[in-house]
């Protein structure tokens, strides 16, 4: 199975589907295909900047497409949830015993709060979920009704995520909206998030940077 045939694949589409409606009541930010399709592509292009091989970028895709299904579960410990049904899914789709494991490895470790980098393809698919910060994740809602996750997205009015290779860097840098979000709060929200990308920055022998409407804070 391709990465285009999971983008397709109706069960992941369901529970992708599943997920994102579930974390719209409860208040969260946009889970949906457009976010995990960003996340499955720029990990991609993550490794393929960092001279890694076709086979590992489409592993990464794969893993990316998949990595918030858990979320049909629950929230909590959804990398977990995640893991245990891409095993179910992948256990039929042609991939080898290895690369279904390896997929599976990497989706149960993409959360913050129990998992880390372990080798390339974690790596790069923690750096491109976690640094997909924009305006257009936040459901449509009354801005009296923002919460803190809600004025952080909101307040980034741009966001590049720029791959250097050659100087060993990664550098996700904002425009930021200090009217609607501080960097008080910006930090308070993603500190968690960006140390975990300087982690799995380094298993890719590169340095994570921040930058915030001009200025390196990270």
């Amino acid at each position: 199975m391709t990465y285009e045939q999971i983008k397709q694949n109706e069960a992941v589409r369901a529970y992708i589907k599943k997920g994102n409606d579930k974390l719209g009541v409860l208040g969260f930010t946009d889970h949906s295909e457009a976010h995990c399709a960003l996340v499955a592509e720029r990990a991609g292009e993550i490794l393929k900047r960092f001279g890694y091989s076709e086979h590992e970028i489409e592993l990464a895709k794969i893993a990316g497409f998949l990595h918030d299904i858990g979320n049909a579960v629950n929230r909590n410990h959804h990398a977990e949830y995640g893991a245990l049904l891409a095993s179910r899914l992948l256990e039929q789709s042609g991939l080898s015993t290895e690369d279904c494991v390896e997929i599976v490895s990497c989706i149960g470790n993409h959360d913050e709060s129990t998992g880390g980098a372990f080798d390339a393809i974690s790596a790069a698919l923690i750096i491109a979920d976690k640094t997909d910060v924009r305006r257009n994740r936040v459901r449509t809602k009354e801005r009296s009704a923002f919460d803190k996750h809600d004025r952080v997205n909101y307040a980034v009015t741009e966001a590049e995520l720029a791959l250097l290779p050659e100087e060993k860097k990664i550098c996700l840098c904002l425009r930021l909206d200090e009217t609607i979000c501080t960097m008080y709060e910006y930090f308070e929200i993603f500190l968690g998030r960006m140390l975990m990308c300087r982690q799995a920055a380094e298993v890719l022998g590169a340095q994570f940077r921040l930058t915030a409407n001009g200025s390196k804070i990270f």
